[in-house]
C-alpha cells in the first residue's frame, strides 16, 4: 500500500456512510440494476481480512454507518464475519439483501455478530409480477425474509425500485409494506445507470403514471404517519431539477467495491478516465481527502456556467456527474436533467415523447436486458446508492 505524500489543499469533512459492495453476483436478474455492466468476478473480490481492514480504516476516517450490500452480500459465506469487525469498531451495519437465502440460522449468526438492521428489496406486491422482474422465483423468499426479520426484533426497511410496471402498483406496495410490519419504504424511481440505462425504454415511465404515484405517496404519508416511513426518492427526468449526487460529490459517503475500487458513489466507476483508487493500493483517508477521483468534482469550484453561477450550486451541485457522462459523454458539464442545462433537451424530449416511442439512444430493442448468465454468478464479462 502506498503513503502517497498529500496535495496541499484543504481536507473535506469526513464522511458518515459506507457502501460496501461485498459481491456482485446475485440470484436476481433485475433489468433495472445499477451495478456496472462490467462486473469483478468472484476471485477478485477483498478477502475476509481486507474487509475488516476496510472497516478499521473506516472508523478511523469517521464512519459510522455502513450498508452491507451487493449483489447479494449473503453469497459471502464470511458475512458474519464482515459484520463483528465493523460492529468491533463502532459502525452500525445494515444488511441489503434480495432476502434468497436468508434463513433463521443464518439470521442468528448475523445478529449475534452485530447486525443491527436490514433493507429489503421487493419488485412488486403480486408475487407472480414480483418474480417476472427479478427473473426467478423469490417472493416466497422475501416474505419469509421479512418474517425473520422482525421475529428477531430487527428494524425492517423495504426498498422498491419503481419503473413503469410497478409504478401502478404503489398502493398494494404500501400495504405490503405495513402487512410485513415494515418500519420504513423507500420509494426509488429508477436511476438509469448501468443496466437500468440500458433498459430504459422498458423501464421509463409516463408522465401521467408519476403524477398518480405522487398524489398517492402524499395521501398514504399522511395516513400512515407514526405508523410507516415513506421515503419518496424522486426521479431524475421529470420535473427539469437536478439532484445533488450523493449529498454532493465526495461530500458524505463513499462506494468500495468488491475488487476494492473506492468511489464518490456506486455509479462513478463508468465516468472514462476517473482513474478510482483501489483501497489494495491506498489507505482510505488518503482517497478521501486527496485522491483526484473525489476531489475532481468536490464542491463547486469545478464547475462551469451555468451551474457556476447558479443560486442552486450549493444545493444540488450541478447535478449528477454519472448522468451527465452518461448522456453527453462530459462528467462536468451540467446535469441534463436541470432546466438550465444547454442539453436538457435530451430528457426533456425523451419524456414528452412517452415511453412507448421512447428510444432506448443505444441503438437495442426495447425488450429488456438481462446480465449475462456469467456475469449473474459474479464472474467477469457483464455489469449498484446506500439508501
Amino acid at each position: 500500500m502506498n503513503d502517497d505524500p498529500a496535495p496541499r489543499r484543504a481536507q473535506p469533512e469526513p464522511p458518515w456512510a459506507l457502501l460496501a459492495e461485498l459481491t456482485h453476483g446475485c440470484p436476481l436478474h433485475c433489468p433495472y440494476c445499477s451495478n456496472p455492466i462490467q462486473l469483478s468476478s468472484k476471485s477478485a473480490e477483498l478477502t475476509t481480512g481486507e474487509w475488516q481492514d476496510v472497516l478499521c480504516q473506516a472508523a478511523e476516517l469517521g464512519v459510522v454507518s455502513a450498508h452491507l450490500s451487493g449483489g447479494e452480500p449473503l453469497l459471502r459465506s464470511d458475512l458474519d464475519a464482515i459484520v463483528a469487525a465493523a460492529d468491533d469498531v463502532g459502525i452500525h451495519t445494515q444488511l441489503v439483501t434480495s432476502g434468497v437465502g436468508l434463513s433463521r440460522a443464518r439470521l442468528g449468526r448475523l445478529v449475534d455478530a452485530g447486525l443491527r438492521s436490514v433493507q429489503l428489496s421487493v419488485q412488486h406486491a403480486d408475487a407472480v409480477a414480483s418474480d417476472r422482474i427479478a427473473g426467478r422465483r423469490s417472493f416466497a423468499d422475501k416474505e419469509r425474509a421479512a418474517a425473520l426479520v422482525r421475529a428477531a426484533g430487527l428494524p425492517l426497511g423495504v426498498n422498491v425500485v419503481l419503473h413503469r410496471h410497478n409504478l401502478d402498483a404503489l398502493d398494494a406496495l404500501i400495504d405490503l409494506a405495513v402487512a410485513w410490519r415494515a418500519d420504513r419504504i423507500e420509494l426509488a424511481n429508477t436511476q438509469f445507470y448501468g443496466w437500468a440505462l440500458r433498459n430504459r425504454a422498458e423501464l421509463l415511465p409516463s408522465r401521467e403514471q408519476l403524477d398518480r404515484a405522487e398524489q398517492t405517496v402524499r395521501g398514504r404519508r399522511a395516513e400512515l404517519t407514526g405508523t410507516l416511513d415513506l421515503v419518496w426518492v424522486v426521479p431524475d427526468y421529470f420535473d427539469g431539477n437536478a439532484k445533488p449526487c450523493m449529498g454532493g460529490w465526495g461530500a458524505v459517503s463513499l462506494t468500495v467495491a468488491p475488487d476494492g475500487t473506492t468511489l464518490p458513489c456506486p455509479a462513478a466507476a463508468s465516468i472514462t478516465g476517473l482513474d478510482p483508487p483501489n483501497v489494495r493500493d491506498h489507505r482510505l483517508a488518503w482517497i478521501w481527502n486527496h485522491s483526484p477521483a473525489f476531489t475532481r468534482y468536490r464542491g463547486t469550484t469545478w464547475m462551469r456556467d451555468p451551474c457556476r453561477s447558479c443560486d442552486l450550486r450549493e444545493k444540488d451541485f450541478g447535478g449528477c456527474r454519472c448522468q451527465a457522462f452518461a448522456l453527453i459523454g462530459d462528467a462536468a458539464a451540467t446535469d441534463p436533467a436541470c432546466r438550465l442545462s444547454p442539453d436538457h433537451a435530451l430528457v426533456r424530449d425523451l419524456v414528452d415523447t412517452g415511453p412507448e416511442r421512447a428510444p432506448d439512444g443505444l441503438g437495442r430493442p426495447r425488450r429488456p436486458v438481462r446480465r449475462p448468465p456469467a456475469a449473474r454468478r459474479g464472474a467477469t464479462g457483464g455489469r449498484t446508492p446506500p439508501s
